[in-house]
Protein backbone atom coordinates (compact mmCIF):
# COMPACT_ATOMS: atom_id res chain seq x y z
CA UNK A 1 0.00 0.00 0.00
CA UNK A 2 1.41 3.06 -0.66
CA UNK A 3 2.27 5.92 1.83
CA UNK A 4 -0.95 8.01 2.60
CA UNK A 5 -1.09 11.94 2.07
CA UNK A 6 -1.41 14.06 5.48
CA UNK A 7 -4.57 15.65 5.99
CA UNK A 8 -6.36 17.66 3.14
CA UNK A 9 -6.99 21.75 3.90
CA UNK A 10 -11.03 22.09 4.14
CA UNK A 11 -11.68 23.25 0.64
CA UNK A 12 -10.09 20.12 -0.96
CA UNK A 13 -12.46 18.23 -2.29
CA UNK A 14 -12.13 14.50 -4.25
CA UNK A 15 -14.48 13.45 -7.03
CA UNK A 16 -16.14 10.03 -8.10
CA UNK A 17 -17.31 10.32 -11.57
CA UNK A 18 -19.73 7.24 -12.70
CA UNK A 19 -20.00 6.00 -16.00
CA UNK A 20 -23.22 6.36 -18.31
CA UNK A 21 -22.45 6.93 -22.01
CA UNK A 22 -23.38 10.04 -23.38
CA UNK A 23 -24.73 11.07 -19.92
CA UNK A 24 -21.41 11.66 -19.18
CA UNK A 25 -21.99 14.87 -20.40
CA UNK A 26 -24.16 16.10 -17.01
CA UNK A 27 -20.99 15.16 -15.39
CA UNK A 28 -19.03 17.60 -17.45
CA UNK A 29 -22.11 20.23 -16.30
CA UNK A 30 -20.92 19.81 -12.89
CA UNK A 31 -17.56 19.50 -13.31
CA UNK A 32 -17.65 22.85 -15.53
CA UNK A 33 -19.26 24.68 -12.37
CA UNK A 34 -17.03 23.22 -10.07
CA UNK A 35 -14.03 24.46 -11.65
CA UNK A 36 -15.36 27.98 -11.54
CA UNK A 37 -14.91 27.58 -7.57
CA UNK A 38 -11.58 28.81 -7.07
CA UNK A 39 -12.15 28.40 -3.54
CA UNK A 40 -11.98 24.28 -3.92
CA UNK A 41 -8.87 22.19 -4.98
CA UNK A 42 -9.47 19.10 -6.40
CA UNK A 43 -6.91 16.72 -4.84
CA UNK A 44 -8.41 13.65 -6.74
CA UNK A 45 -10.29 11.97 -9.33
CA UNK A 46 -11.69 7.98 -9.55
CA UNK A 47 -13.32 7.66 -13.32
CA UNK A 48 -14.47 5.19 -14.91
CA UNK A 49 -16.03 4.85 -18.25
CA UNK A 50 -17.34 8.60 -19.27
CA UNK A 51 -16.13 9.39 -15.95
CA UNK A 52 -12.60 8.65 -17.14
CA UNK A 53 -12.87 10.53 -20.00
CA UNK A 54 -13.98 13.64 -18.26
CA UNK A 55 -11.17 13.04 -15.71
CA UNK A 56 -8.56 12.84 -18.03
CA UNK A 57 -9.80 15.72 -20.00
CA UNK A 58 -10.03 17.91 -16.92
CA UNK A 59 -6.22 16.53 -16.09
CA UNK A 60 -5.05 17.58 -19.26
CA UNK A 61 -6.92 21.16 -19.63
CA UNK A 62 -5.37 22.04 -15.55
CA UNK A 63 -2.00 21.52 -16.47
CA UNK A 64 -2.74 23.53 -20.38
CA UNK A 65 -3.94 26.46 -18.59
CA UNK A 66 -5.41 25.83 -15.17
CA UNK A 67 -9.37 25.99 -14.24
CA UNK A 68 -9.84 27.85 -17.38
CA UNK A 69 -8.00 25.23 -19.46
CA UNK A 70 -9.73 22.46 -17.98
CA UNK A 71 -13.36 24.23 -18.66
CA UNK A 72 -12.27 24.32 -22.49
CA UNK A 73 -10.40 21.18 -22.71
CA UNK A 74 -14.24 19.08 -21.76
CA UNK A 75 -16.16 21.24 -23.88
CA UNK A 76 -13.86 20.45 -26.81
CA UNK A 77 -13.97 16.60 -25.92
CA UNK A 78 -17.75 16.51 -25.78
CA UNK A 79 -17.90 19.14 -28.94
CA UNK A 80 -15.92 15.78 -30.67
CA UNK A 81 -18.21 13.22 -28.83
CA UNK A 82 -21.22 14.99 -30.41
CA UNK A 83 -20.08 15.36 -34.31
CA UNK A 84 -19.74 11.82 -34.55
CA UNK A 85 -23.59 11.85 -34.61
CA UNK A 86 -24.79 11.73 -38.24
CA UNK A 87 -27.00 15.11 -37.86
CA UNK A 88 -24.19 16.80 -35.89
CA UNK A 89 -23.78 19.06 -38.77
CA UNK A 90 -27.36 19.84 -38.95
CA UNK A 91 -27.91 21.52 -35.62
CA UNK A 92 -28.71 24.89 -37.05
CA UNK A 93 -30.63 23.74 -40.12
CA UNK A 94 -34.11 24.08 -40.63
CA UNK A 95 -34.53 20.71 -40.65
CA UNK A 96 -33.00 20.24 -37.08
CA UNK A 97 -36.21 19.84 -35.52
CA UNK A 98 -37.12 17.01 -37.98
CA UNK A 99 -33.72 15.19 -36.83
CA UNK A 100 -34.31 15.67 -32.82
CA UNK A 101 -34.60 12.24 -31.28
CA UNK A 102 -37.24 13.59 -28.90
CA UNK A 103 -39.27 15.25 -31.54
CA UNK A 104 -42.84 13.88 -32.58
CA UNK A 105 -41.52 13.35 -36.17
CA UNK A 106 -38.18 11.18 -35.44
CA UNK A 107 -40.01 8.81 -32.73
CA UNK A 108 -41.80 6.68 -34.98
CA UNK A 109 -38.69 5.59 -36.87
CA UNK A 110 -35.72 6.22 -34.53
CA UNK A 111 -37.29 3.60 -31.96
CA UNK A 112 -37.67 0.58 -33.90
CA UNK A 113 -33.39 1.49 -35.55
CA UNK A 114 -32.37 1.65 -32.16
CA UNK A 115 -34.96 -1.72 -30.68
CA UNK A 116 -33.41 -3.79 -33.65
CA UNK A 117 -29.46 -2.75 -32.92
CA UNK A 118 -30.15 -3.78 -29.55
CA UNK A 119 -31.36 -7.00 -30.34
CA UNK A 120 -28.60 -7.43 -33.25
CA UNK A 121 -26.12 -6.50 -30.97
CA UNK A 122 -27.56 -10.07 -28.64
CA UNK A 123 -27.08 -12.28 -31.71
CA UNK A 124 -23.42 -11.15 -33.43
CA UNK A 125 -20.45 -10.30 -31.34
CA UNK A 126 -18.57 -7.05 -31.99
CA UNK A 127 -15.85 -9.51 -33.32
CA UNK A 128 -18.10 -10.62 -36.08
CA UNK A 129 -19.78 -6.90 -37.00
CA UNK A 130 -17.01 -4.62 -36.21
CA UNK A 131 -13.28 -7.04 -37.34
CA UNK A 132 -11.30 -4.25 -38.37
CA UNK A 133 -12.63 -3.15 -34.21
CA UNK A 134 -12.97 0.50 -35.66
CA UNK A 135 -13.72 2.86 -32.21
CA UNK A 136 -13.94 6.44 -33.05
CA UNK A 137 -13.69 6.93 -29.19
CA UNK A 138 -9.71 6.56 -29.98
CA UNK A 139 -9.52 9.21 -32.59
CA UNK A 140 -11.35 11.63 -30.17
CA UNK A 141 -9.14 10.59 -27.64
CA UNK A 142 -5.68 11.43 -29.25
CA UNK A 143 -7.24 14.35 -30.98
CA UNK A 144 -8.31 16.21 -28.05
CA UNK A 145 -6.53 14.88 -25.08
CA UNK A 146 -2.55 15.51 -24.34
CA UNK A 147 -1.84 12.34 -22.32
CA UNK A 148 1.55 13.43 -21.41
CA UNK A 149 0.68 16.11 -19.72
CA UNK A 150 -2.67 13.80 -18.22
CA UNK A 151 0.67 11.69 -16.42
CA UNK A 152 2.54 14.88 -15.68
CA UNK A 153 -0.47 16.49 -13.88
CA UNK A 154 0.17 16.87 -10.42
CA UNK A 155 -2.81 19.63 -9.98
CA UNK A 156 -4.91 16.62 -8.83
CA UNK A 157 -4.57 12.32 -8.97
CA UNK A 158 -6.45 10.12 -11.40
CA UNK A 159 -7.49 6.39 -10.85
CA UNK A 160 -9.04 4.80 -13.53
CA UNK A 161 -11.26 1.88 -13.46
CA UNK A 162 -11.62 -1.04 -15.49
CA UNK A 163 -12.64 -4.89 -15.54
CA UNK A 164 -10.30 -7.67 -15.82
CA UNK A 165 -12.35 -10.17 -18.44
CA UNK A 166 -9.97 -13.30 -17.05
CA UNK A 167 -10.82 -13.12 -14.05
CA UNK A 168 -13.38 -10.57 -13.57
CA UNK A 169 -11.43 -8.12 -10.98
CA UNK A 170 -11.36 -4.77 -10.59
CA UNK A 171 -8.28 -2.89 -12.05
CA UNK A 172 -7.68 0.42 -11.01
CA UNK A 173 -4.97 2.59 -13.00
CA UNK A 174 -2.76 5.07 -12.15
CA UNK A 175 -1.75 8.68 -13.58
CA UNK A 176 1.22 7.21 -14.71
CA UNK A 177 0.10 4.74 -16.75
CA UNK A 178 -2.62 6.72 -18.30
CA UNK A 179 -3.15 6.40 -22.33
CA UNK A 180 -5.80 6.30 -24.87
CA UNK A 181 -6.33 2.57 -24.86
CA UNK A 182 -6.25 2.69 -20.72
CA UNK A 183 -9.36 5.09 -20.85
CA UNK A 184 -11.00 2.79 -24.16
CA UNK A 185 -10.69 0.01 -21.70
CA UNK A 186 -12.15 1.18 -19.13
CA UNK A 187 -15.11 2.56 -21.46
CA UNK A 188 -15.28 -0.73 -23.47
CA UNK A 189 -18.91 -1.96 -23.40
CA UNK A 190 -18.37 -6.19 -24.46
CA UNK A 191 -21.44 -6.26 -27.03
CA UNK A 192 -20.07 -3.01 -28.75
CA UNK A 193 -16.79 -3.02 -28.88
CA UNK A 194 -14.07 -5.79 -28.69
CA UNK A 195 -11.88 -6.22 -25.64
CA UNK A 196 -9.27 -3.78 -25.47
CA UNK A 197 -5.56 -5.49 -24.64
CA UNK A 198 -3.14 -3.55 -22.52
CA UNK A 199 0.14 -5.45 -21.51
CA UNK A 200 -0.85 -8.77 -22.83
CA UNK A 201 -4.31 -8.79 -21.05
CA UNK A 202 -7.68 -7.71 -22.15
CA UNK A 203 -10.05 -5.44 -20.45
CA UNK A 204 -13.81 -4.44 -20.57
CA UNK A 205 -15.98 -1.19 -19.52
CA UNK A 206 -14.65 -0.69 -15.67
CA UNK A 207 -18.37 0.38 -14.82
CA UNK A 208 -18.95 -3.87 -13.72
CA UNK A 209 -16.55 -4.09 -11.03
CA UNK A 210 -16.11 0.14 -10.24
CA UNK A 211 -18.24 2.66 -11.07
CA UNK A 212 -16.73 4.22 -9.79
CA UNK A 213 -14.24 2.91 -7.37
CA UNK A 214 -14.19 5.11 -4.04
CA UNK A 215 -11.52 3.27 -2.15
CA UNK A 216 -8.36 4.63 -4.20
CA UNK A 217 -9.44 8.33 -3.45
CA UNK A 218 -9.79 7.16 0.56
CA UNK A 219 -6.33 5.67 0.48
CA UNK A 220 -4.21 7.98 -1.73
CA UNK A 221 -5.98 11.12 -1.93
CA UNK A 222 -5.55 13.87 0.66
CA UNK A 223 -9.46 15.15 0.24
CA UNK A 224 -11.67 14.34 3.39
CA UNK A 225 -14.00 15.28 1.28
CA UNK A 226 -15.64 12.92 -1.43
CA UNK A 227 -18.29 13.82 -3.74
CA UNK A 228 -19.80 11.47 -6.25
CA UNK A 229 -21.79 12.39 -9.63
CA UNK A 230 -23.98 9.64 -10.14
CA UNK A 231 -25.56 9.50 -13.64
CA UNK A 232 -27.07 6.25 -13.30
CA UNK A 233 -30.31 6.58 -11.20
CA UNK A 234 -30.68 4.24 -7.75
CA UNK A 235 -34.28 4.03 -8.05
CA UNK A 236 -37.09 3.81 -10.15
CA UNK A 237 -40.43 3.90 -9.41
CA UNK A 238 -42.24 2.38 -12.22
CA UNK A 239 -42.21 -1.28 -13.23
CA UNK A 240 -40.22 -2.06 -16.81
CA UNK A 241 -42.65 -4.21 -18.72
CA UNK A 242 -41.00 -3.76 -22.19
CA UNK A 243 -38.23 -5.79 -23.36
CA UNK A 244 -36.10 -2.62 -23.77
CA UNK A 245 -36.86 -1.06 -20.61
CA UNK A 246 -35.84 -4.14 -18.75
CA UNK A 247 -32.34 -4.63 -20.47
CA UNK A 248 -32.43 -0.64 -19.73
CA UNK A 249 -32.86 -1.36 -16.12
CA UNK A 250 -30.61 -4.36 -15.84
CA UNK A 251 -27.89 -2.00 -17.51
CA UNK A 252 -28.63 0.29 -14.35
CA UNK A 253 -29.14 -1.95 -11.59
CA UNK A 254 -25.37 -4.06 -13.21
CA UNK A 255 -23.57 -0.70 -12.88
CA UNK A 256 -24.79 1.06 -9.63
CA UNK A 257 -23.90 -3.06 -7.94
CA UNK A 258 -20.32 -2.16 -7.08
CA UNK A 259 -21.00 1.93 -6.11
CA UNK A 260 -23.64 0.49 -3.87
CA UNK A 261 -21.54 -2.03 -2.03
CA UNK A 262 -18.23 -0.35 -1.59
CA UNK A 263 -20.59 2.13 -0.40
CA UNK A 264 -22.14 0.12 1.93
CA UNK A 265 -19.09 -1.13 2.89
CA UNK A 266 -17.86 2.07 4.11
CA UNK A 267 -20.60 3.31 6.14
CA UNK A 268 -20.53 -0.57 7.94
CA UNK A 269 -16.98 0.81 8.62
CA UNK A 270 -18.20 4.45 9.92
CA UNK A 271 -20.50 2.84 11.75
CA UNK A 272 -18.19 0.56 13.79
CA UNK A 273 -15.64 3.19 14.36
CA UNK A 274 -17.74 5.33 15.71
CA UNK A 275 -18.95 2.77 18.09
CA UNK A 276 -15.80 1.34 19.25
CA UNK A 277 -15.03 3.96 21.96
CA UNK A 278 -12.15 6.64 22.50
CA UNK A 279 -9.52 3.95 23.68
CA UNK A 280 -10.14 1.63 21.07
CA UNK A 281 -9.67 4.78 18.33
CA UNK A 282 -5.89 5.37 19.56
CA UNK A 283 -5.07 2.37 18.41
CA UNK A 284 -7.04 2.09 15.02
CA UNK A 285 -4.84 1.91 11.97
CA UNK A 286 -4.06 5.03 9.33
CA UNK A 287 -6.70 3.45 6.74
CA UNK A 288 -9.23 3.39 9.61
CA UNK A 289 -8.75 6.94 10.46
CA UNK A 290 -9.07 8.16 6.92
CA UNK A 291 -12.51 5.94 6.68
CA UNK A 292 -13.56 7.64 10.06
CA UNK A 293 -12.52 11.11 8.68
CA UNK A 294 -13.97 11.01 5.12
CA UNK A 295 -17.14 12.89 4.80
CA UNK A 296 -19.50 11.97 1.75
CA UNK A 297 -21.51 14.14 -0.85
CA UNK A 298 -23.66 13.24 -3.54
CA UNK A 299 -24.89 15.07 -7.20
CA UNK A 300 -26.77 13.45 -8.98
CA UNK A 301 -29.15 14.30 -12.32
CA UNK A 302 -32.92 13.66 -10.36
CA UNK A 303 -35.45 13.01 -12.08
CA UNK A 304 -35.33 14.60 -15.32
CA UNK A 305 -31.98 12.80 -15.93
CA UNK A 306 -33.71 9.01 -14.66
CA UNK A 307 -36.67 9.84 -17.38
CA UNK A 308 -34.21 10.05 -20.36
CA UNK A 309 -33.60 5.69 -19.47
CA UNK A 310 -30.49 4.38 -20.65
CA UNK A 311 -31.39 4.04 -24.14
CA UNK A 312 -30.59 7.78 -24.44
CA UNK A 313 -26.81 6.80 -23.35
CA UNK A 314 -26.06 6.58 -26.64
CA UNK A 315 -27.44 9.54 -28.21
CA UNK A 316 -24.60 12.02 -29.26
CA UNK A 317 -26.24 15.03 -31.12
CA UNK A 318 -24.81 17.97 -29.78
CA UNK A 319 -28.21 19.59 -28.36
CA UNK A 320 -28.68 16.57 -26.45
CA UNK A 321 -25.01 16.64 -25.14
CA UNK A 322 -25.48 20.81 -24.44
CA UNK A 323 -28.60 19.84 -22.36
CA UNK A 324 -27.15 17.87 -20.57
CA UNK A 325 -24.68 19.97 -19.91
CA UNK A 326 -26.28 22.72 -18.47
CA UNK A 327 -28.63 19.82 -16.09
CA UNK A 328 -25.11 19.16 -14.59
CA UNK A 329 -24.13 22.95 -13.98
CA UNK A 330 -27.56 23.59 -12.67
CA UNK A 331 -27.44 20.29 -10.47
CA UNK A 332 -24.07 21.97 -8.97
CA UNK A 333 -24.94 25.10 -8.56
CA UNK A 334 -28.07 24.20 -6.18
CA UNK A 335 -25.33 21.71 -4.69
CA UNK A 336 -23.24 24.46 -3.90
CA UNK A 337 -25.44 27.25 -3.01
CA UNK A 338 -26.79 24.41 -0.50
CA UNK A 339 -23.84 22.52 0.90
CA UNK A 340 -20.98 24.82 0.25
CA UNK A 341 -20.01 25.36 3.68
CA UNK A 342 -20.38 21.92 5.05
CA UNK A 343 -17.28 20.74 2.68
CA UNK A 344 -14.62 20.53 5.57
CA UNK A 345 -16.86 20.34 8.40
CA UNK A 346 -20.06 17.09 7.49
CA UNK A 347 -21.12 14.72 5.03
CA UNK A 348 -24.28 15.77 3.12
CA UNK A 349 -25.01 12.09 2.22
CA UNK A 350 -26.73 10.34 4.66
CA UNK A 351 -26.70 6.30 4.10
CA UNK A 352 -27.92 4.18 6.67
CA UNK A 353 -27.68 0.32 7.49
CA UNK A 354 -30.54 -1.75 8.39
CA UNK A 355 -30.97 -5.37 8.28
CA UNK A 356 -32.23 -5.45 5.10
CA UNK A 357 -29.42 -3.43 3.44
CA UNK A 358 -29.01 0.15 2.68
CA UNK A 359 -31.04 3.18 2.49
Amino acid sequence: MATLPSHSAKTSLDLALQGGGSHGAFTWGVLDRLLEEKSLRLTGISGTSAGAMNAVALASGLMEGGREGARTALRRLWTRVGEINPFGGLGHAPVAPWMDPDSPWAAPWLGPVRSYAQWLSTQASPYQLNPLNLNPLRDILRDTIDFDRVRACHRTQLFIAATRVKTGELRIFRQDELSPDVILASACLPLLFQAVEIDGEAYWDGGYAGNPSLLPLVLESPGDDLLLVQINPAQRDDLPVRANEILDRINEVTFNASLLKELRNIVLLKQLLAAEGWAARRLRSQVFRRIAALRLHRVDGGPELAALGAGSKTRTDPAFLERLFQQGQAAANAWLERHRGDIGTRGTLALELDAGGMN
